[in-house]
């Protein structure tokens, strides 16, 4: 496995979530024309995204859900590579996974770790897949990723030292909702 390609096609897919020109997080560039984010990064009616490339596009926020922390985003311009999705199945403790985003206005940074746990946080509470990978500021929104570059979990926020992801199924779902 080469890290460096990796990252390279991982970047493709993460784009860039914009707020006066400058970085307020990350999305996963998840169908043509469609981003997914964290609720917490999109929270005006309108966004900017922008591409590894530098290409722009202006998306509106389509839905947000604060409470599962996500966001869908529709850039009708956005062209370029969409996200491969992983079974929620293939994930394991113990798996090598990859984050990439924009964490401090850091364009395309990557971080790795492995899957330190996959359930609640707290009994009865939604399950997370839990990451023993460097997040910061920026990195919200952007794409959690297996070893083959596909999508696992959107990245969300820092518990402790462990990183927290929305598994792709409950993004799968929120999409086919909010679409």
């Amino acid at each position: 496995m080469d890290l460096g390609a990796l990252a390279t096609e991982l970047r493709r897919i993460t784009v860039a979530v914009l707020g006066d020109d400058h970085v307020s997080g990350s999305g996963v560039a998840w169908a043509p024309g469609w981003v997914v984010t964290n609720a917490h990064v999109a929270r005006e009616s309108h966004v900017t995204l922008q591409r590894a490339d530098g290409t722009r596009a202006e998306a509106r926020v389509m839905a947000r859900d604060p409470e599962e922390d996500l966001a869908l985003l529709h850039a009708p311009r956005l062209n370029g590579a969409e996200a491969t999705l992983a079974d929620n199945g293939e994930v394991r403790v113990g798996s090598l996974i990859v984050a990439v985003g924009h964490p401090f206005g850091v364009r395309g940074a990557m971080t790795a770790g492995v899957v330190h746990a996959v359930g609640p946080l707290v009994r009865g509470g939604r399950p997370w897949i839990q990451a023993d990978l460097k997040l910061a500021p920026g990195n919200s929104g952007g794409p959690l990723a297996d070893a083959h570059g596909r999508v696992i979990g959107v990245n969300t926020m820092v518990a402790g030292s462990l990183a927290l992801a929305i598994p792709v199924s409950r993004v799968m779902r929120f999409v086919a909702k909010a679409r």
